[in-house]
């Protein structure tokens, strides 16, 4: 995706203006988010932490590009999602982004190599250059002796290796965890967390949603949400 020189230039990679998210409730609306304002550079890992309802999977999905806001600013790489046309914000996500979930969303039907492919495939890359990268990251995430297993074959912890793998195959920059430890035992999501922390020491955008502030602490910065408006920014 090309970007605008104010990208190339120290500017976030992630700017979101006066947000807005509502959605209609009887006579009027109500507001998930609410003039939220968050920039957020290449390189950082974010976690995003906020009661049930806060708004903080609203605010996940709006940096996805999952959803629109209703009104306010979001530019990634200089750019401004409002001006992008659905196949353009297709093209983002499945180019640029990683999206890890608290499901893994695994298709049943397949092994742990084609789930990772999937996205590949939609990518258009030739069928051996995406067994090979996907074959790669499986054994880079410590799954190489599972790549012909189905999900039902393998421990949670396993299947949400093959989700961070599949969120990588792309060549994706920014990787957005949506709970990605909450379906996982202690010892299970510890090993999570720790390919996360090695995917942001090697240069990628990790933003985690999280309501756990033993997941957040991993970050080096934690935005906390509450009632669509962002509350607190540490570092």
């Amino acid at each position: 995706m090309s970007a605008d020189p104010a990208a190339d230039a120290g500017a976030p990679l992630i700017v979101l203006s006066d947000v807005w998210r509502e959605y209609p409730a009887g006579d009027g609306t109500i507001a998930a988010l609410a003039g939220v304002d968050l920039a957020i550079r290449a390189g950082e890992m974010v976690a995003i932490v906020g009661p049930s309802g806060s708004g903080k999977s609203t605010l996940m999905n709006i940096l996805g590009c999952l959803d629109r806001p209703t009104r306010g600013s979001y530019r990634i790489a200089g750019r401004e999602t409002a001006a992008l046309g659905p196949d353009e914000l297709a093209a983002l996500r499945r180019e640029r982004f990683g999206f890890v979930f608290q499901r893994y969303h695994l298709l049943s039907e397949l092994t742990a190599l084609g789930n990772v492919e999937m996205p590949a495939t939609y990518a258009g890359t030739a069928p051996a250059d995406r067994r090979a990268r996907a074959a790669a990251l499986l054994g880079r995430l410590g799954m190489a002796d599972r790549l012909g297993h189905r999900p039902g074959q393998l421990s949670g912890g396993q299947q949400q290796r093959v989700s961070i793998a599949r969120a990588l195959v792309n060549g994706a920059d920014v990787v957005f965890a949506d709970e990605p430890t909450g379906a996982l035992d202690r010892t299970s999501g510890e090993e999570v967390l720790k390919i996360l922390d090695e995917l942001n020491a090697d240069g990628t955008t990790v933003v985690i949603v999280t309501h756990d502030m033993a997941v957040a602490s991993r970050a080096e910065r934690i935005v906390e949400i509450s009632d669509g408006v962002v509350t607190a920014d540490r570092r």
